[in-house]
């Protein structure tokens, strides 16, 4: 197979596209292949350490390298959105506050109770709360992501997957990098780590992040005019491990983090959506806004946490402790109407603001404790088997608050909520290898999961009188799953999955604000099947992995947010299907150029004839049909925010220069239109949206260090589209982040 070195783009392209067989073809190059080959991925999606080719599981990789470069431009974990098949992440909170979905399934709700079912299992802790999955990643050793229910070995709440980051760890060896960078809006992205050991027992690894941005968006709304009042955010984390290792039986290793930040709530914009259409305004602009509140928009959060791992190595077994305790604060407030004064008070825009609305959240205190041990045999022979049992407790207060924003921001609705959430599982899995080519894997789980919510109306918006609710919730469930692994040729496996996963009992207590009572909703189950395939080919410089997928959620929880009467209500499906296909893919194309190329495609559905929410409050064209009481019927509605196709795309150029090498690196990332609610309505669909990043740069190597210096970009197109609406009083939107510049300079020190 000759490689055309002018043509790099197409090969690209066709490598994802094409039968992994066709690259092994003879390649008539006389260079050194070697060279070329692939580094083999290691990743402990089984909580074993195992190459992702002979996993029986769909999983894709990030490595440190790649987690850098998306988060050179001081953004946050939503970095990670559309950049692997399947995945979407976004947040209508802020930084603070995202929200992860895979195959589609996630849940669009901002309530700080709100439970997901893709869960964030960050150095092997589950982050249950939606504020501590906002953590930053820094310092990073490798992300996965691993597509369909997870419920044997992983935390709670997993039936539509994971997303499973590591940090670096300590060792005897030193190392140490420094990273800065100088980009739009004045951001300064400062990012620096050092390790090794302490003793010959002790290693020791301190990681800093600290990320700044100035205020660049002036507000326009005639007498708020400010200049540069929003847009920017300061956010410092830390992460400290201590490593003992005794002996060679046993280590302990000891993790300290924590977060400050402090950033804009989200920026709501009223009336930016064309009415009758999906499009925005004309004349919209991304660095201005109208709104009576924006000196009031502000959100802040501290997090801190510790981790304590311990391993005890008996030679056949291995015995695994993980304690850890995460801790939140926040507060938020925003202007959620997006724009300024009222049509009654006769002073209003941008467009019709029939009514102001004004609100916040804070978090005053939280707690969540995890404790999980586990047993693993080690390569025992025919059979290997892990056993283990795992708790975890949560506790939570949450306050709700409205303002009067005509009288200047005055306090005029507050209440209080109390959760508490209990959890624990015990859980089993084994590796059989029947043969030298085929392993079967199965696990078991049992999970017992309790709820107790009590709230409390102190002061009512509307003057209503206060009152007082309890609610509480719980179920207990099996999950398990059961894959195959066929090892077809050498470079080939095959494997098949069949899994149930399960999502805990949910309880929504916003509604108290507006003198409602909590909703719930009943525990959602899932079966999942998915087949496919891992390959290596053209002498290990391609690997070419697929998957397709079916799947069945029954009782669905999905979340009704706003509407006519701006009421959050928590509800089951009777059932919701979604099937579809992941590809990914990367090669070493020659010796300069490289790629990766990875595509999916998602069919969601929601199945129950009857089912009905509020429409849209604020004017909107509506797609559903609507039941006399009003509401609209979304049987055959696809999911919120679930695209039906995702595709992303890299492509590096490197040539050597002098004592280093010149570099060119550029990444396209794409989702197609998604439904923004769970009924359809024109307004509320956000179009495709493609974003691409440049990368170009210098690095070389001098005296045990790696030194680099790139300028790049960010959606280096500008493209700006609807990333989410409010629907209950305007059209109110938001969108994805403007273009960005930025020049880094990063060093490596061994």
């Amino acid at each position: 197979m000759k490689i055309n070195s002018k043509a790099p783009l197409a090969i690209g392209v066709a490598l994802a596209l094409s039968n992994p067989y066709a690259l092994a073809q003879e390649n008539d190059s006389k260079k050194d292949e070697k060279s070329l080959e692939l580094e083999v991925i290691m990743v402990t999606a089984q909580k074993r350490t195992q190459n992702v080719q002979e996993v029986p599981i769909s999983v894709a990789a990030l490595t440190s390298k790649e987690m850098d470069i998306m988060g050179s431009s001081g953004m946050d974990v939503r970095a990670l959105s559309m950049r692997i098949p399947s995945l979407l992440i976004e947040s209508s909170f802020g930084r603070t506050f995202p929200r992860f979905y895979i195959r589609g399934l996630g849940n669009t709700d901002f309530d700080l109770l709100a439970s997901q079912p893709v869960s964030l299992v960050y150095d092997e802790v589950v982050l249950e709360n939606s504020l501590t999955k906002g953590f930053p990643m820094f310092d990073i050793e490798q992300t996965e992501v691993l597509r369909g229910p997870q419920g044997t070995l992983f935390g709670r709440n997993t039936p539509a997957g994971i997303v499973k980051v590591d940090s670096k760890k300590p060792s005897q060896d030193f190392d140490a990098h420094l990273n800065f960078t100088l980009g739009s809006y004045g951001t300064k992205d400062f990012d620096t780590a050092v390790g090794g050991a302490l003793t010959d027992t002790l290693s020791a690894r301190a990681s800093l992040l600290i990320q700044n941005r100035d205020d660049y968006i002036d507000n326009k709304a005639p007498g708020f005019e400010q200049n540069n009042v929003l847009g920017g955010f300061s956010e410092k984390a830390g992460r400290f491990q201590l490593l003992w290792e005794p002996n060679d039986k046993f280590d302990a290793l000891l993790n300290f983090h924590f977060r400050d930040a402090e950033a804009d709530a989200r920026l709501f914009r009223a009336n930016i959506i064309k009415p009758g259409t999906n499009d925005l305004i004309d004349d919209f602009d991304f660095e201005t806004i109208y709104q009576d509140a924006a000196s009031r928009n502000r959100q802040k959060i501290d997090t801190k946490g510790a981790i304590l791992k311990l391993e005890y190595d008996m030679g056949s077994h291995t015995l695994t402790s993980i304690t850890s305790k995460e801790s939140a604060e926040m507060i938020s407030i925003g202007d959620i109407d997006g724009g300024y004064g009222a049509s009654f008070i006769g002073f209003y825009g941008p467009g019709f603001i029939p009514f102001p609305s004004e609100t916040g959240a804070k978090m005053p205190d939280h707690s969540q404790i995890t404790q999980e041990i586990r047993l693993s045999s080690n390569e025992l022979g025919m059979i290997d088997y892990q056993v283990g049992a795992f708790w975890f407790d949560e506790e939570l207060t949450i306050q709700n608050l409205s303002f009067d924003t005509l009288a200047g921001g005055i306090l005029n609705g507050l209440s209080e909520q109390h959760m508490e959430t209990s959890a624990w599982a015990i859980f089993g899995s084994a590796d059989i290898e029947v043969s030298d080519r085929l392993t079967v894997t199965a696990g078991l789980r049992y999970s017992d999961d309790e709820r107790d919510w009590d709230g409390e109306l102190i002061l009512s918006p509307f003057g209503a009188p206060s009152f007082t609710a309890v609610s509480a919730v719980e179920d207990s469930q099996v999950s398990w799953d059961i894959s195959a692994s066929y090892k077809y040729t050498d470079e080939t496996n095959i494997y098949s999955r069949l899994a149930k996963g399960y999502r805990a009992p949910s309880i929504q207590g916003r509604n108290l604000l507006f003198s409602g009572t909590p909703t719930t909703a009943d525990s959602e189950t899932m079966i999942s099947f998915e087949t496919g395939f891992k390959s290596r080919a053209w002498e290990n410089r391609a690997r070419v992995n697929g998957s397709v997928f079916y799947y069945e959620v029954s009782d669905q929880q999905l979340t009704a947010v706003g509407g006519t009467g701006n009421f959050t209500s928590l509800l089951n499906a009777d059932k919701s299907v979604g099937y579809g296909f992941e590809l990914d893919a990367q090669a070493t194309l020659d010796e300069n150029w490289s790629a990766t190329a990875g595509l999916s495609y998602n069919h969601t559905e929601i199945q129950q004839a009857d089912l009905a929410v509020d429409p849209c409050g604020a004017p909107c064209t509506m797609i559903d049909p609507t039941r006399e009481d009003g509401l609209a019927l979304i049987d055959g509605n696809p999911l919120p925010q679930a695209p039906e196709w995702i595709a992303n795309f890299t492509l590096r150029y490197t040539k050597e220069i002098g004592e280093g090498n010149f570099f060119a690196y550029t990444d396209w990332a794409y989702r197609s239109e998604v439904n923004f609610v769970l009924y359809e309505a024109e307004e509320f669909k956000g179009k495709p949206l493609l974003e691409g990043g440049l990368r170009v740069g210098y690095e070389w190597s001098a005296n045990n260090s790696d030194y680099e210096i790139a300028v790049f970009g960010r959606n280096i197109t500008d493209e700006q589209q609807l990333t989410g609406v409010i629907d209950f009083n305007n059209l109110t939107g938001y969108v994805n982040e403007a273009r960005f510049w930025g020049i880094e300079f990063v060093s490596n020190f061994y």
